[in-house]
């Protein structure tokens, strides 16, 4: 359920807002519906890995991956195949620790009030 939710949310609201909204749709997300830490961290991972990699070969194909080639020139790789993983390995970090840190907000949260 996470998976979807995370994908989708961000599929829609990075249309309109910057790469950076990956942070906050995992944090509330997995903050409001993660059952496990483990869920809330591996179910944004792969979502945004898969939604920025498809992204970034949706993009790359019809202009034979031609920008990809170049910015792995800058950055001292050969293949361009290495770069569309790199940004999407990135991503799914960013957007796993965000969905850990909500899953482990909502504990913090929910146990200091129950012990109050």
């Amino acid at each position: 359920m996470v998976f979807l939710v995370v994908i989708i949310a961000a599929f829609l609201l990075q249309m309109v807002l910057p790469w950076w909204v990956i942070v906050i749709i995992s944090f509330a997300i997995c903050g409001l519906i993660g059952k496990t830490g483990k869920i809330s961290l591996w179910s944004p991972f792969f979502a945004i890995l898969l939604l920025w990699t498809g992204m970034a070969l949706y993009k790359s194909i019809p202009n034979e991956h031609l920008l990809a080639s170049r910015v792995g020139e800058m950055l001292g790789v050969k293949a361009w195949w290495l770069v569309l993983v790199l940004s999407g390995v990135l991503g799914a970090f960013v957007a796993g620790i965000s969905g850990f840190c909500g899953y482990h907000f909502r504990k913090a949260v929910l146990t200091k009030k129950t012990t109050s």
